[in-house]
């Protein structure tokens, strides 16, 4: 039945294509902006904007930063809880296993990958453009014990606010650097890898817990979905956002040829990034489990990579990744409704190989060089943040914050990659479906014993619905988490 025109028009309003729009104008709007208030401004006798009204100009963005950095801790804790006390491996171990160790393992590729490409291509190192950051002194002894202490917090409250800090007396520097006074301080900041392993482990313990645990379990799914409901509905202002953010960073930087460049070169070495995961790793892995060519697989999952481009949402693709996998590749549908809902959530490739590079780039735009152990934190924070994301749009830059809150890096300077986040979050989205998809022809492959001993799954119809109002998936038989209660 062919839809009305204002049924269409509904329709666009609440899909991703209107939102991506709105943001594209935002970015375009923010650029006109900027440039419209550099002229106004005799820039070449010295005339410049002064940083109280830069910091006017910013301060619609700001608050909007303010508002997403406020739903941080209660989004992550509760995503992790939940998505980790909800792996129910005991519905068949050796099948629920593999998909873990596959989760994990790409998702730790993928970070290490960001990380290297960010160490080694330096996009924030190739223009005189610095940012005002603070310095950190400290070595890298010291920064790897502080990432020790700091997953063992004293106060979890506490956690919330401080983290431990390592600080060297600069009192008298003629004293040799190995005998100055070292105190360990509680700085300012939100302790995130204290808060993720204790989510954690808190999630593990109520799985565990079987019934007894449930109602916690329960508690935090509502918590999360409630804080994901309220940061959906905060994103629908990053148009307005990311035009003031914009317009800001570029009256206050001397050069904007320079500005560009950077940009350039971020986008670049994401994009880098993604293909060598996306047409590399993956099908590379494939080959390696399951001894059959990818390209066949890789093919009849273009339907649902489309729509997860143009979405930019996991969930919002994951019926149609269903249907690619049991219709196309024949994946047996009690591995795939197992392995794609959960992977939706927990497997986050794209995502966990675009924040090491994105704090990278700030970290250079500042003029530092991240330590071994700053490194290190930011990869394991990438891998466990990209666990408990949701596979919604936008969520990518409320993750950022976190990565970038972990390090000392300031949460504002995310302004420098927003103008191509959206872009970039289409083609972070479309490998993450395309690591769910491998992962359930790999488990469906390593797992024909098993699946031989267990009754087959029935095939539902209509079993997901999507809401378009927030790019989400119900389902409407089963829990999406547990999604194959028969593999018993």
């Amino acid at each position: 039945m062919e839809l009305s025109r204002k049924e269409k028009i509904s329709q666009f309003l609440k899909g991703g294509t209107f939102f991506t729009l709105l943001t594209i104008l935002g970015v375009a709007v923010g650029i006109g902006l900027g440039f419209g208030l550099r002229s106004a401004k005799d820039l070449d006798n010295g005339e410049k904007w002064t940083r109280r009204e830069v910091m006017y100009i910013k301060f619609v963005g700001d608050l909007f930063l303010r508002t997403l950095g406020a739903l941080i801790l209660p989004l992550i804790v509760s995503s992790l809880i939940d998505a980790v006390g909800s792996l129910d491996l005991s519905l068949s171990k050796k099948i629920g296993t593999r998909a873990l160790v596959y989760y994990l393992g790409t998702t730790a590729v993928a970070a290490v990958i960001g990380l290297i490409l960010g160490v080694t291509v330096k996009p924030g190192s190739h223009s005189n453009t610095r940012l005002q950051c603070d310095a950190q002194n400290t070595s890298t002894v010291d920064t790897l014990l502080d990432l020790v202490r700091n997953i063992f917090p004293p106060n979890l409250i506490g956690a919330t606010l401080q983290v431990s800090q390592t600080k060297i007396s600069e009192a008298n520097l003629s004293i040799p650097f190995d005998d100055r006074e070292i105190t360990i301080e509680m700085a300012q900041g939100t302790n995130m890898m204290g808060l993720v392993v204790f989510s954690m482990v808190l999630g593990i313990t109520l799985g565990g817990m079987g019934d007894t645990g449930k109602p916690v379990l329960k508690f935090f799914k509502s918590l999360g979905e409630a804080t994901m409901l309220i940061t959906s509905k905060v994103v629908m202002f990053s148009p307005l956002a990311i035009c003031f953010l914009v317009a800001g960073q570029l009256v206050e930087q001397d050069d904007i040829g320079e500005v560009f460049s950077n940009i350039g070169w971020y986008f670049g070495t994401v994009m880098v990034g993604l293909l060598i995961h996306g047409i590399v790793i993956l099908p590379a892995t494939y080959i390696i489990f399951t001894r059959s060519s990818p390209i066949k697989f890789f093919t009849n999952m273009f339907q649902s990579l489309a729509t997860a481009f143009g979405t930019a949402s996991s969930s919002a693709a994951l019926p149609i990744t269903l249907n690619c996998l049991e219709e196309k590749n024949k994946i047996d549908p009690r591995v795939s409704r197992f392995v794609i809902p959960i992977g939706a959530t927990v497997n986050m490739n794209g995502t966990a190989l675009y924040l090491p590079v994105g704090a990278i780039y700030i970290a250079q735009l500042c003029g530092q060089t991240l330590s071994i152990g700053q490194l290190i934190t930011v990869s394991l924070i990438s891998i466990a943040t990209s666990v408990g994301a949701a596979g919604i749009p936008q969520v990518g830059m409320v993750i950022m914050l976190t990565v970038l809150s972990s390090v000392g890096l300031p949460q504002e300077h995310i302004a420098m990659i927003m103008p191509v986040d959206w872009l970039l979050e289409r083609f972070r989205t479309a490998v993450n479906v395309l690591g769910d998809a491998f992962g359930a022809g790999i488990v469906a492959q390593m797992s024909k014993s098993e699946l031989d001993k267990i009754p087959t799954l029935p095939l539902y119809q209509n079993e997901f619905e999507t809401d378009e109002d927030n790019n989400q998936i119900k389902s409407k038989d089963l829990d999406s988490s547990h999604m194959v209660l028969q593999m018993k």
